[in-house]
């Protein structure tokens, strides 16, 4: 049988068609060769949805959002999507729109819910919906604290800095430049001093390893001398000095008490009366042998006669 040239170009453009149409299903995520069964889901916002996003249970990619499209004028939307596996869920599963990744775009979750007395979802069935902030939600519900803190030390920091551009006026700016040149200086006078410190040292190596070893020595022998020293008899001689001390006191108790010859002169006014009349006493007699030197010595070569008597005045004493 023979097929005329105008039956081949419509056989052809229909299977052209035909391709066209296939190619376009698949690339939307539908494969028209295998039955699938679409159901609907309503949210107040799709967080980015799109259509041909993928749709899993259980992270399994079962099927496609065939399209979104609003539903009333409160701005609500419903969303169609198709699960072309047979996995059974119940209708009480809830299809949750969540983020595949940082950069990754949105997919819808189907989460199934196992109750033994659940209905099975049918196909033109609408799922409870729900949104799932996901990894970006987490990140910006602990950024947004953060942020606040980073905007608070921001302010804080730009006030520091105020504060500090006002204090570093230029002759502070100055002062501080020259303080860092003394301390620059200072450093390297550091610096050269511990250099020279490391030549003595080095000069002097076999100078302090000898004075060391005296040094070593000195405080064996003085360690010897102190085991010398513990060895002595200490307690006696403390004892005897103790001995000593005591009758000294006993010696100190008998003359403020007046006992003996020492104790009697110290403590008898007698004493002291007797001594002041006996040297009284001599000095009348010293002034009368002074006034009166024949009545004591009479020598007389030509038979002189005697001055008369002078007694003496004892006022003058």
């Amino acid at each position: 049988m023979k097929f005329t040239k105008e039956i081949k170009v419509g056989l052809l453009t229909v299977a052209a068609i035909a391709l066209f149409v296939f190619g376009y299903s698949f690339l939307n995520g539908r494969n028209l060769l295998k039955a699938d069964r679409s159901f609907y889901a309503v949210y107040n916002n799709v967080e980015g949805l799109t259509k041909s996003a993928p749709v899993t249970i259980n992270g399994l990619v079962v099927g496609n959002i065939d399209d979104i499209y609003f539903l009333d004028s409160r701005g609500r939307l419903i969303v169609k999507f198709h699960v072309d596996e047979k996995f059974n869920f119940s209708k009480e599963s809830t299809a949750t729109v969540y983020s595949t990744g940082l950069i990754g775009g949105k997919a819808l979750a189907i989460i199934p819910n196992f109750e033994s007395d659940a209905r099975l979802a049918k196909p033109g069935d609408t799922l409870i919906s729900k949104t799932d902030s996901g990894i970006e939600g987490q990140i910006m519900e602990e950024f947004l604290p953060l942020k606040d803190k980073i905007e608070n030390m921001v302010v804080s920091a730009d006030s520091v800095l105020t504060a500090v551009n006002k204090t570093l006026n230029p002759d502070t700016r100055k002062a501080i430049v020259q303080s860092l040149q003394e301390l620059n200086r200072t450093l390297i006078q550091v610096q050269g001093l511990s250099s020279n410190a490391n030549q003595f040292l080095t000069n002097n190596d076999k100078e302090l390893s000898s004075t060391i070893k005296n040094l070593n020595k000195t405080t064996e022998n003085f360690a010897k001398i102190s085991d010398t020293l513990a060895q002595v008899q200490i307690a006696s001689v403390v004892k005897d000095l103790e001995v000593t001390v005591g009758k000294f006191n006993n010696l100190l108790d008998d003359v403020a008490e007046g006992e003996g010859t020492l104790g009697k002169l110290m403590t008898d006014d007698r004493l002291y009366t007797n001594l002041e009349r006996a040297t009284r006493q001599a000095e009348m007699l010293l002034q009368d042998i002074k006034l009166n030197p024949t009545r004591y010595i009479n020598i007389s070569v030509f038979g002189k006669k005697n001055k008369e008597y002078v007694e003496p005045d004892d006022r003058k004493l």
